[in-house]
């Protein structure tokens, strides 16, 4: 074991770094990677760090990173008084308990029940749609692209890392951007299954090309003019609204001539994922540093994307 470094007491690990505590920062390394916490722990004498831990590429900063983050939320969280705000941020994220490795457990498991959701999905529409029907192409890139995003999405809360943040990031952002190409398509039937208006097939090439080209300057921007999270979750948004007026809108519209419930369907759902959405917009505290906002997002949208596919 390397020496102790003083300073930062012990929270259940065998880690250690040099931190100053300021009121309303927390904590702040001496270096950017708490290079003194390197310096103690990461020479010859390293401090191991388990098997589990090595195969999710925690290494040693990232090691006292961690540590230091729970060491400095324990002694706030057991100050008398005790703080009005305990539990601080640390790099914009919230310091979760990791569960072998994976640094936000509960997201990864919901996530993963949003990916078994559309793998369910995409069961179901290939035992009872048949391959003649012209949206059954159009329903099973709606599974792709949500499963895609899911997976990116398991990655990214497995490990944050630069790479894993932008591909969750531009895989959601393929998800949401589909949903706004598809809707008109079966809205307006521009599928066009008789195909006895041929200018409907011209109308869906060029829609095509213009969602592409907005996915494409999206991606663009952010990775070649400025990684903004404020503008990637206003065009999420933007995208994601203008969707779910075109499905309550042909709900009403359905559900008006039949008075059959069923036909509401998309407008439920709908209503469903604005509410949930509430929980990206209000954030908190996470529950016993483990179940935050951002994760039970990802457990609301469960049941809608279920729903969606029955």
């Amino acid at each position: 074991m390397p020496r102790l470094v003083t300073g930062c007491p012990s929270s259940g690990s065998a880690w250690r770094s040099v931190i100053h505590i300021h009121p309303s920062l927390g904590c702040i390394f001496a270096n950017a990677r708490g290079q003194i916490c390197q310096e103690a722990n990461c020479g010859q004498d390293q401090t191991p760090i388990p098997l589990h831990h090595r195969l999710l590429l925690w290494n040693c900063a990232s090691e006292c990173d961690y540590s230091c983050q729970h060491v400095v939320t324990d002694q706030r969280l057991n100050r008398e008084p005790v703080y009005l705000n305990p539990v601080h941020q640390f790099h914009g994220k919230w310091p979760f308990y990791r569960f072998y490795g994976i640094q936000e457990p509960f997201s990864v498991l919901f996530s993963l029940f949003n990916y078994l959701a559309h793998i369910w999905g995409l069961s179901q529409i290939r035992e009872r749609i048949s391959p003649s029907y012209p949206l059954r192409k159009y329903y099973l890139l709606f599974g792709y692209f949500g499963c895609a995003s899911w997976i990116a999405s398991i990655i990214f809360h497995t490990r944050d890392f630069k790479v894993t943040e932008r591909a969750d990031y531009f895989a959601a952002g393929a998800s949401v951007l589909y949903g706004l190409y598809y809707a008109p398509i079966r809205v307006f039937r521009l599928d066009d299954p008789n195909n006895t208006k041929p200018h409907k097939q011209s109308l869906v090439r060029v829609w095509t090309l213009v969602c592409g080209a907005l996915y494409l300057g999206h991606v663009s921007y952010l990775t070649l003019w400025s990684w903004d999270y404020t503008y990637n979750m206003a065009a999420n948004i933007v995208v994601g609204i203008a969707q779910n007026l075109l499905w309550t809108g042909f709900s009403l519209h359905r559900y008006s001539k039949s008075g059959r419930w069923w036909q509401a369907w998309p407008g439920l759902i709908v209503a469903w994922i604005v509410l949930a959405m509430s929980l990206e917009i209000l954030d908190f505290v996470p529950w016993k540093l483990m179940i935050d906002a951002h994760s039970l997002w990802h457990l609301a949208t469960v049941g809608p994307t279920i729903w969606w596919y029955t």
